[in-house]
């Protein structure tokens, strides 16, 4: 019988727990930024699997690299030694500054890891009270207890309530209720450089500046939540470094594994200092599949231009966005950096992105209002063109006032 969205459907609904609403369509096949359907139909993908495909779809070394692990050894434990643990972290140090590296399954397991981690500097340092957290309006770290706790939207976070606290949300326009919330009893401020879930919005200078301002004055810690914006998505190694932070802790995922579950907690000496053996675990992390993909994107990030690569189609990508801001009256404003990048619309942007679906483009809404574009970093400015012209013409068909 032929796999059909239907047969999928059926399946899923009967086996499946329903947390997510897909939309509908399947796919089964991939080829840079390209995904093709259950009925052979090509879509561009601006999607990436939110941030994760960050070479593209079955790219042929990561493939080959991946394949050649598998046949030789997946997974020992973190009970014995493996060359690509040391290798990838030795990359991410190069690129972070930080000079050590916790590697678990996901982003949100690393932020999970940057909270553990920044509760045990305060207690190895004999200070019990400081064990709240400093957080950010329409953040998202996570939908873990730890990183649900400093996940802002209320909707996440009422039905499973009490969560991990005392935690302080504060308005990124207002450095003055930063400095208001920041004391002696907060372990960390943890914040994304731009966040991701909360609509592609970058932090504003002025509260980034008075981030790094109030963690030095008062010691606190810093995590950088760096799982959408970090390994190159912004144009930087890390967009923690464009706002001259200086973090303590910087959590990774997404792009880092290309497609493979990895992700890594990045943490400052004096911070390692303090932890120390059996205070932190896990059983599947850093696996020498997980790593070995790891190193590979981080070879190519690093070692064959896809850096450089990034800033030049990020740029030609801001150029054509503006121009869409311009010429639509549907638009708010286009935002962002690099190959991360959010198109704000005066009515809910699920229209726009079932019609770009439809038209052969994947891209995703967010914040409700926000069409959401998060190319492979390895796209081309003519394929960045193809997609651009498509939301086009669909921003073109969308109202941009709601009618009663």
């Amino acid at each position: 019988m032929k796999t059909t969205l239907d047969s999928i459907q059926a399946r899923e609904s009967q086996y499946v727990l329903h947390t997510y609403r897909r939309q509908p369509v399947a796919f089964v096949r991939g080829e840079g930024p390209r995904l093709y359907d259950v009925d052979g139909r090509e879509y561009l993908d601006f999607v990436s699997g939110i941030g994760v495909a960050s070479l593209g779809h079955a790219h042929p070394g990561l493939a080959a690299a991946v394949a050649d692990q598998a046949a030789t050894l997946l997974h020992t434990s973190n009970l014995y030694y493996h060359p690509f643990q040391a290798e990838a972290a030795a990359r991410l140090s190069t690129l972070s500054g930080l000079s050590r590296a916790f590697f678990c399954n996901s982003g949100t397991e690393a932020n999970e890891a940057c909270l553990k981690f920044a509760r045990r500097f305060w207690h190895t340092q004999g200070v019990s009270n400081r064990t709240s957290f400093v957080a950010i309006e329409q953040s998202f770290a996570g939908r873990t207890m730890g990183a649900l706790s400093v996940t802002w939207d209320e909707h996440y976070r009422t039905p499973f309530e009490p969560l991990l606290g005392p935690v302080t949300f504060v308005d990124p326009n207002s450095p003055e209720a930063l400095f208001a919330a920041v004391n002696d009893r907060t372990a960390a401020v943890i914040a994304e450089p731009i966040r991701g879930e909360g609509g592609i919005r970058p932090l504003p200078r002025a509260f980034s500046d008075a981030i790094a301002e109030v963690c030095r004055r008062t010691g606190t810690l810093l995590i950088a939540d760096e799982i959408q914006t970090g390994l190159g998505r912004t144009g930087h190694p890390f967009h923690f470094q464009a706002l001259g932070w200086n973090p303590d802790l910087v959590s990774v995922g997404k792009a880092l594994g290309s497609g493979i579950p990895v992700g890594a907690a990045l943490i400052s000496e004096r911070v390692a200092k303090t932890i120390s053996a059996g205070d932190h675990g896990t059983t599947y992390g850093g696996n020498l599949l997980a790593t070995r993909a790891a190193t590979f994107f981080l070879e190519e990030l690093m070692d064959r231009g896809l850096l450089d690569h990034v800033r030049s189609v990020g740029d030609h990508l801001e150029r054509r966005l503006r121009t869409l801001a311009l010429k639509h009256p549907v638009v708010l404003e286009a935002r962002g950096a690099g190959l991360m990048r959010g198109v704000e619309l005066r009515v809910d942007a699920t229209p726009a992105v079932d019609l770009a679906r439809e038209r052969g483009l994947l891209v995703n809404r967010t914040n409700e209002k926000v069409v959401r574009l998060l190319p492979p970093l390895t796209i081309t400015a003519a394929e960045l063109d193809a997609g651009i012209d498509i939301l086009d013409a669909v921003l073109a068909e969308v109202p941009a006032e709601v009618h009663a």
